[in-house]
């Protein structure tokens, strides 16, 4: 395959031809095994394109389910539940933004293996 098995995983694969005008038809099979409606958001990941369906809900629906229980057992409803639920839910994606870019600054100064933390972590579950 001209992508590299490595960068996105095995999977199956469809060839497609792009118009003048830079438009795909997306194969039948792959369109409803992703679950597409009526978008979808592209983004870019070195040379690899990467298309998904739009989500209409942002963030976790774990997550969700959780902040909607905080919110409930405060005395939320209606209209305010709705805007807090919404604060919070921004809340959230910040606080994962920056987990994300602390643990990338950790992981880019990291020396050695990690072999010993990994023993002194999770020794006790390890095999030999």
């Amino acid at each position: 395959m001209a992508i590299a098995d490595e960068a996105v995983g095995r999977m199956d694969w469809k060839r497609a031809r792009v118009s003048p005008k830079r438009q795909v038809t997306i194969p039948q099979k792959l369109f409803e095994q992703a679950g597409i409606k009526d978008e979808v958001e592209f983004g870019i990941k070195g040379n690899h394109i990467i298309m998904r369906p739009v989500r209409e809900h942002v963030g976790n629906d774990y997550f969700a389910d959780l902040i909607l229980a905080d919110l409930i057992k405060e005395g939320f409803t209606g209209e305010q539940l709705l805007e807090k639920f919404r604060q919070k839910q921004g809340e959230l994606h910040v606080a994962i933004k920056k987990l994300i870019a602390e643990s990338d600054k950790t992981a880019r100064s990291f020396k050695g293996t990690g072999d010993d933390e990994t023993e002194d972590i999770f020794g006790d579950v390890m095999g030999d």
